[in-house]
């Protein structure tokens, strides 16, 4: 049976010194090793329980924006030209045009084209090249618990930023990154927050089954 120090090096070997170094210069002066492992699996532990709100957040707002869609392009949208030539197609970097081609490509109905766009694709619809075509008229129906104080582009902007800040968390995750420095709890109300825009009561469902604000409660950091 190993000792505990060598418990510690043979976990850290095994996840790579270069990964640890993150979660060790949290403890910096602390002789306890142990410390840095226990974020890491506790980092490891929150970035799971996130997958399930992200899934959710995920797949309502592309539904939603797939119910303009097909308002303003018609049931097989992701064939129409008129859609096809609103979308920007950039020689370098990102491009929405190609990622639909990519995604419809051996497809035959558009419910089998919507999950195989990127996350990229829903979110950069929502920029003001598309408030004339799409949310002046579409945004209020599709999100009907908006904030109906602010202007239609302020909205769509607003969950632009959501959506980027929920971008970013996904990534970190997918990428087995480390979160803990970010502000957890706000990640979650923006998600919980975007899916309320759609249905308050699909909102209070992912609530109760959740796992992630008693995880952030456990945040092994002292104060």
């Amino acid at each position: 049976m190993a000792s505990t120090e060598e418990a510690v090096q043979a976990i850290k070997r095994a996840l790579t010194h270069s990964r640890m170094s993150t979660y060790e210069k949290v403890f910096e002066g602390n002789p306890d090793r142990r410390l840095a492992l226990e974020l890491y699996a506790w980092n490891a532990l929150v970035s799971a329980a996130f997958l399930a709100p992200l899934h959710l957040c995920e797949v309502v707002v592309r539904n939603a924006v797939a119910d303009a869609l097909e308002a303003q392009y018609g049931e097989r949208w992701p064939w129409s030209p008129g859609f096809e030539r609103s979308l920007p197609d950039p020689a370098i970097g990102y491009s929405q045009r190609k990622d639909l081609f990519n995604a419809r490509r051996n497809q035959q109905t558009t419910g089998k084209v919507i999950p195989e766009l990127k996350f990229a694709f829903w979110q950069k619809l929502f920029t003001r090249r598309n408030d004339e075509r799409l949310w002046n008229r579409y945004l209020p129906v599709i999100f009907p618990y908006g904030d109906s104080s602010l202007g239609i582009n302020q909205q769509r902007q607003f969950i632009y930023d959501e959506l980027e800040r929920v971008r970013k968390l996904r990534n970190r995750i997918a990428h087995h990154e480390p979160i803990f420095s970010r502000d957890l709890y706000v990640d979650y109300q923006v998600i919980n927050q975007l899916i309320r825009l759609r249905c308050p009561i699909t909102a209070e469902w992912m609530a109760q089954h959740q796992q992630v604000l008693s995880l952030i409660k456990e945040l092994p950091i002292p104060a």
